[in-house]
Parts: C-alpha cells; structure tokens; sequence
C-alpha cells in the first residue's frame, strides 16, 4: 500500500499547489487587465476568501473527515461567485476536479462534476469574442481526464487492496500450516523417544522380571539376579525419563562411546530375553556427533526390543562398523522371520521399522531389512559420517 499512498500524496499535492498557482495567475491576468479600479477589490476579496477557505481544509485535511463534503461546498461556492464577477477563474475548476472525486460519493461527483465543467464552459463563453468549439470541448476533454485519471488510481488502490488482504490471510494460513507441522513433528519425535527409550526400558524390566518369576522356586539365585537387573533398569529407564522431560540427551552415552553402550545393551537384553546377542566392533573407532551416537543407540534398542518380543530367537548378533564415511550398524536373529511388507501395511511390527526410517530420514541415513517367515530377519542401517565428526 506504501507505494500507492506516496501516489495519491504527491497527486494531491500537485494539484493543490496547481490550484493555487491558477488563482494567482487569474488574479494577475485580472489585475492586468482592468487595474485597481472598478470590480478588482471585490475580486481581490473573493480571492482572498477562497484562498484562505481552500488553505483552511487542507491543513486540517484528517480532522475534516466528516466534514470534507461542506468545506468542498464552500469552496465551490466561493468559485462559482468568482467566476460569476471573473470568467477568467474558471480554470481553477481542474484541480477541483480531483478534490470532488476524492470527497464525494460516485453519483455525487458526477453532478458536481459536469456542474463544474457548465460553469467553465459558460465562463469562457462570455469573454470569447466569438465561438470555438474548443472552448466547449476543452473543460470536458479535461474533466473526462481528471475523472479517469483518479477512477484508474482509486481501482488501483481497491485492488492492491484486496491483495495485501489475500497476503495477509495466505500469511496467516502459512504460519497456521507451520504451527500444526512443527505440532506433528514434534509429536512424531515424541512417539519415537518414547518407543525406543522409555517403553524398551519397560520391555525390558518386565523380561526381566518375568524370568526372575519362572525360576524363583527352583533357582532363587538366577531369580535375585533377574530382579537386581530389573533395579538396573528401571535406574536406569528412570534417569532417561527425567532427561527426556528436559530435553536433554540420553545419558547412556555420557560417559562411554557407542560401542561400550551397545555392548551393555546387548548384555542386558541378553538377559531379559534368555537368549545370546553377541556383540561386535568392525573398523577403526573414532568420535561421532552426539546426535548420530544417540540415534543410533535408539535404532538399536527398538530393534533388539523387536527381536525381544517378536522374533522368539536363540540367538541374535549386533555389529558395529566403522567404515571411512559411514557408520553402519547390523542386528541380525535366527527367528521366526516376517514379511516386512505384510508388516508395514498391517501396523505389526512395521511400526518400530517406520519409527527407524524416520530416526534415520533426519540423520541422512538409509535402512534395508531382509527376513521371510521361517528365516529370521536382517536389518542394517547406514549413517553417512564424512565431513560430520
């Protein structure tokens, strides 16, 4: 809108600095022509009043407001007397032209309008010596122009309008639209913190707790121990809660690197399910980013959950490879195997598998799972490292 009020304001502007050019050239002309004597010092009193009149209602243009139709009345009228007593003012009626077409309603102006062009064309009439046609065709070519001109302006003014208002409601939609993304975002990063820290943390207390169970009366020793791991991780499912709530990093790995993390974790899913996971280094160890150490020890939780609670397997493998520009982690089972497809469409199990694409979508990672039913399950996952250490 700023470019168009700086138009309107150097339009109007002009034409009052126009108008008041034509008076004093009309009282010039005048004085020229018939001296101090006669009807000049009625002109020059005219002149005077619609001087002061027209300067009164510009320079309290905004308080007028309500007003604005009556001033732009006065000023006519004192015009009109003028003109009666002087032809040759009759010319001030152009800028009066744009000061109707901004005060008054359409039908309105169009009155005033042609009232103002009449009075022009009979005002150069009476001084004509005799008829030319451009003394009629003259004050209306020019009030068509002044009248289109300010039509062209004020379309303009609508329009632009109008679309900062569609801007603004596109606005207003767009940051509607990124609120309720950054909402679902965020509450996907939930559901995967969640999933893969608190609720594996859990699985794994009830395992635990559930083999502590089975061998209570028989072997109270083994039992003491599954209940003593239990303690462990509920410390320890515990501790991720609070720095979950805080939005902090997992604690796991505040104080050993990866490999030592996933060691632990293997061992102690080992125990909760009754079953091996063997657990290994491949490649030269170096640091990683927080962020991609803590993903990664994610993905593992949730997949060894996985093998936990799905697989029903003897026996299950994780590897840890470093390689020049990737990380790469495998966990692989000999149990009972899916059909990843089948899985993913069903919800079962597919969604800890969506939860890791989603996990490694935000590392830049990629994720390839192999199984069949009968034939246990493969997953490797990849993290690209070069250039991000």
């Amino acid at each position: 809108m700023k470019p168009y009020i700086g138009t309107v304001t150097r339009l109007n502007a002009a034409m009052h600095a126009g108008f008041f050019l034509l008076l004093a050239a009309s009282v010039a002309r005048f004085v020229a022509a018939h001296g101090l004597s006669g009807a000049t010092p009625l002109i020059l009193v005219l002149t005077g009043a619609l001087a002061l009149v027209y300067v009164a209602g510009v320079l309290s243009w905004a308080a007028l407001e309500r007003w604005r139709p009556v001033w732009l009345a006065a000023v006519i009228a004192v015009w009109l007397a003028l003109v009666v007593a002087a032809p040759s003012f009759a010319w001030c009626a152009v800028p009066l032209f744009f000061v109707c077409l901004q005060v008054l309603r359409p039908r309105t102006v169009i009155v005033v309008v042609v009232l103002l062009t009449v009075a022009t064309i009979l005002a150069q009439l009476r001084i004509a010596t005799e008829f030319d046609p451009s003394i009629v065709l003259a004050p209306i070519a020019v009030a068509l122009m002044a009248t289109m001109t300010f039509l062209q302006l004020d379309r303009d003014r609508r329009q632009l309008g109008e679309a900062v208002k569609q801007l603004l409601g596109a606005r207003v939609d767009l940051a509607q639209s990124q609120r309720l993304a950054g909402m679902m975002q965020e509450r996907e990063r939930l559901a995967r913190e969640i999933h893969d820290a608190l609720a594996q943390g859990l699985s794994s207390m009830r395992m635990l707790l559930q083999a502590a169970q089975r061998s209570w009366d028989t072997e109270p020793e083994l039992a003491k121990g599954h209940v003593s791991r239990a303690v462990d991780a509920a410390g320890d499912t515990l501790a991720e809660a609070r720095r979950f709530v805080h939005g902090l990093g997992s604690p796991r790995l505040d104080a050993s690197d990866l490999g030592e993390t996933l060691k632990d974790l293997a061992e102690q899913i080992g125990f909760a399910a009754m079953h091996a996971v063997r657990f290994e280094i491949s490649g030269e160890p170096y640091p990683l980013r927080p962020e991609v150490a803590a993903g990664l020890l994610r993905i593992a939780q949730g997949a060894l959950a996985n093998v936990s609670e799905h697989a029903r397997a003897e026996e299950a493998a994780m590897t840890l490879t470093y390689l020049e520009d990737a990380i790469v982690l495998d966990i692989r089972d000999d149990g009972v195997g899916f059909d990843p497809d089948s899985a993913r469409e069903s919800g079962d199990r597919g969604n800890g598998l969506r939860m890791i694409s989603e996990r490694l979508a935000e590392l830049g990672g990629e994720m390839v799972v192999e199984s069949a039913p009968g034939e246990g399950t493969a997953l490797a996952v990849a993290v690209p490292t070069k250039g991000a250490r």
